[in-house]
């Protein structure tokens, strides 16, 4: 009920910011949205060019008296921005859609035709969000790629080739030394001409920096220039969306474009970042835009956030190459309200945005999966241990990076480092490359990193994680599926050890203050390769024990000396997946993203057990996710479905108005003139009003919404010849008499809704609570033996669990 932003009484006061909390602070950008690239504010010339046409003729004469509501009016039905939609209006519209369009298709043969195209719009633009999203993430995947490269050097047969695509066409290239070849030149080589010494590694070092400042500068100056809200995730802001909230602009097509370039300078910068949440934003942006082509979906915002449903889906199928996990991930993790319709329609546009982004091929391995893994050696029951203990590091991590990330986020929110984006992501991007070019583990980028901890070591592996003593008397070379036999570790190894250890402490610091900074910035890869560099840690640790040790009771009887016993790749993929788990708390969706992702279809237990332990730990923390923790910084109307409402609170606690507060300001069904309706919508913030046979009586009758009754009272005032202040306004089915002279009446009982949802005083919160998640409401009524005596709104029921858990209730900033 309660939004500051409708201040005047006047239909212009719409569209009129009067306070802080109609400003949306999204990841520290303040901004105004009162118009947006996505609805256009109905009084920019639209909506008076239809009242003039409407209410003169053709001599310029009022024309004869109208009902105000015989045609449709622009506006009537909408919502403003940072409002909370109404789901049962919307799903109901879309029945009574639906209803006409079939009773007319026995009428006639275009009647029928419509009904058909009606039938597979749906499918349609499935198929167009699906081709869309794939086609900008394949250019996402080949653009950072190239551009991560030109950190350290250039091709010189074309400056458009990254280092991989320049050294393929090369004949000079070896197995041994195929990332070295004559047409790919170092910065040194091109500058001091030479690539050994102190010279050339200074050089190559400051042009690293030079690169990492360069691009993590545009892309902040591009978001805070041109798109705000293409900073961060983007998937807090995404559940929240979807759980009905409006927020115009935040799917655009400025923010889809900025972000979708800001996006590859981002990675290409080299910040502890991924791509993975951000493509979920992007993706929706594709499906929200698409939208606007296809009726039913543009005017109706439930049936459009059931295709955002699925364009989440389709953002994870083209991140990860996991189709099927992104429909899951859709389902588990940011969906509100997901229908079997909806489930077939994800997974159809995941399909598709895989199918095109397999044909783009942007990995170069004609292969959809990002991290593709072929372990030679199968798991050992008495392995579940150190995986279980991988579950429990990820849970520790998880439940410490969100505690830390969101302090660091609230000072930058409440103190002045929030006023200098720019600064922050120029000093962090400095630090982080100055740090990580003299690691080789942290100077490549997240996703090479763990593609080289996921990998299981071979013959002809030249990495410095698979540098083995070479062991002549071993009983066999080789193990089961021609795997390398476990040997000691060579010195090689030992630094590669220490580097990762390093690499280790070096992600967990800078993940924490680069995750939420004004740039494009995920997650996923971050968590992941801090859970792979852990993984290969103990991985390695267990191979060297299991060595040394094969006469000990617990590797006697499967790990005889020569044998290929332990993985250390799979440990690697176990914790990367018990690190995304600990920090998200997906399950089943992480899982299934992980096997298809690494095509690893037979470890799906050791992730399971990972993935389960680490939400156990985590969740003794804290209940919320690092997504929900982002949504209760920023102050959505969010109302999580996993938090349970534990108290013993009655609406009669909750509702307003509270004892000391005036009393409930409402409407008569008859009896007020338009004058002063307005009167009461200009000294009131509400954003709806009930509706009461007398204030006497204060029997409950239905529910109007602020914005249609100044929408329909501008109208009518417009539509309707002899409207004037003086005129009744009725919310009844039959005007009462009026004596002759009196001014024409204004009927608004179409606007009106009838059948309100209401509770009793004694009606236990537990309950409310319950109605309001699974119905989506924005506002209940209270009602005591059918008279009204209050009303409970979604931010008032947000501020009451805040109190309830000794948090700030003016944090809910949104209604």
């Amino acid at each position: 009920m309660d939004n500051a932003g409708y201040n005047t009484g006047s239909f212009d006061g719409l569209h009129q910011v009067s306070d802080d909390d109609e400003m949306v602070d999204i990841a520290g950008a303040t901004l105004d949205f009162s118009t947006t690239d996505d609805d256009p504010p109905l009084n920019s010339g639209g909506y008076e060019e239809y009242s003039s046409s409407r209410g003169m003729n053709g001599a310029g004469t009022p024309a004869a008296m109208v009902h105000p509501l015989d045609d449709p009016v622009p506006g009537l039905g909408t919502y403003e921005d940072f409002n909370t939609i109404d789901w049962v209006r919307e799903k109901s519209k879309d029945r009574d859609r639906h209803r006409e369009i079939t009773s007319k298709s026995k009428e006639s043969t275009v009647a029928l035709l419509h009904r058909i195209s009606d039938a597979f719009s749906g499918w349609l633009l499935m198929l167009l969000v699906g081709l869309m999203s794939g086609a900008l993430a394949g250019g996402i995947d080949i653009s950072a790629h190239w551009l991560t490269d030109l950190k350290e050097g250039v091709c010189l047969n074309g400056f458009w080739f990254n280092h991989e695509h320049c050294c393929w066409k090369s004949n000079e290239t070896t197995f041994q030394e195929r990332d070295k070849c004559p047409d790919w030149k170092s910065w040194a080589e091109l500058i001091v001409g030479t690539t050994e010494g102190g010279s050339a590694y200074v050089v190559n070092y400051l042009m690293f920096i030079f690169w990492a400042l360069l691009f993590s500068f545009l892309a902040v100056i591009l978001v805070k220039a041109f798109a705000p809200y293409a900073c961060g995730s983007g998937i807090p802001e995404i559940k929240t969306i979807l759980s009905g909230f409006i927020i115009r602009g935040y799917l655009g097509k400025w923010t889809l474009i900025v972000k979708t370039i800001t996006l590859v300078l981002a990675v290409s910068s080299g910040l502890s970042l991924g791509k993975e949440g951000p493509l979920v934003h992007v993706a929706c942006c594709c499906a929200n835009i698409l939208c606007h082509l296809f009726t039913k979906y543009r005017k109706n915002e439930a049936k459009r956030r059931e295709v955002l449903s699925a364009a989440a889906a389709v953002g994870v199928s083209v991140a990860f190459g996991a189709p099927i996990g992104g429909v899951l991930f859709s389902l588990e993790e940011v969906s509100y309200y997901f229908p079997l319709k909806t489930l077939w329609r994800s997974f159809f546009a995941a399909l598709v945005a895989a199918f095109t982004l397999r044909y783009i091929n942007p990995f170069g391995n004609s292969r959809l999966v990002l991290f593709y893994v072929e372990f030679h050696a199968p798991w050992h029951l008495l392995e579940l241990g150190p995986f279980i203990l991988l579950g429990i590091f990820g849970g520790l991590w998880g439940a410490l990076f969100i505690k830390a990330n969101i302090a660091w986020c609230r000072r930058r929110k409440t103190t002045r480092l929030g006023h200098y984006p720019i600064v922050e992501v120029l000093v962090v991007a400095g630090v982080t490359a100055l740090i990580s070019f003299p690691n080789s583990y942290t100077r490549m980028s997240g996703a090479e990193l763990i593609s080289e901890l996921f990998n299981d070591c071979s013959v002809l592996d030249s990495s410095q994680l698979c540098s083995y003593k070479e062991v002549s008397n071993t009983t066999s070379g080789t193990s089961v599926g021609n795997g390398m036999a476990d040997r000691p570790a060579d010195s090689g190894l030992y630094t590669a050890l220490w580097q990762l250890s390093l690499a280790l402490l070096f992600k967990v610091i800078i993940t924490v203050v680069t995750f939420g900074m004004k740039v494009p910035s995920g997650l996923f890869i971050p968590s992941m390769a801090v859970g792979a560099i852990a993984g290969r840690l103990l991985g390695v640790a267990m191979e060297q024990l299991a060595y040394f040790n094969h006469h000990w009771i617990i590797f006697r009887h499967w790990c005889s000396p020569g044998a290929d016993c332990i993985t250390p790749g799979l440990y690697a993929m176990v914790g990367a997946a018990a690190c995304l788990g600990g920090v998200t708390r997906m399950t089943v969706s992480l899982v299934v993203i992980m096997f298809e992702l690494t095509g690893g279809l037979e470890y799906i237990v050791p992730l399971m057990a990972a993935a389960m332990t680490s939400k156990w730990v985590a969740d003794a923390f804290g209940r919320e996710g690092i997504y929900e923790a982002h949504i209760r910084l920023n102050g959505y109307p969010f109302l999580e479905a996993k938090e349970e409402f534990e108290h013993k609170s009655l609406a009669v606690d909750v509702m307003r108005p509270r004892r000391a507060d005036p009393a409930l300001a409402v409407l008569t069904q008859e009896g007020m003139t338009v004058a002063e309706a307005e009167s009461l919508v200009e000294s009131t913030r509400y954003s709806g009003f009930p509706v009461v046979v007398s204030q006497e009586s204060q029997r409950l009758v239905g529910f109007v919404l602020r914005r249609d009754l100044l929408i329909s009272l501008d109208n009518a005032r417009q539509r309707q010849e002899g409207v004037v202040s003086s005129s009744q306004v009725l919310f009844t089915e039959h005007a009462p008499a009026q004596a002759a002279e009196a001014p024409p009446p204004v009927r608004l009982r179409s606007i009106l809704d009838l059948s309100p949802f209401t509770v009793t005083d004694h009606t236990a919160m537990n309950i409310t609570v319950d109605i309001f998640r699974k119905l989506g409401l924005r506002q209940c009524l209270v009602t005591h033996n059918g008279r009204l005596l209050g009303i409970i709104t979604k931010k008032d029921i947000l501020k009451h669990m805040a109190q309830m858990a000794n948090r700030d209730p003016d944090s809910i900033l949104f209604n």
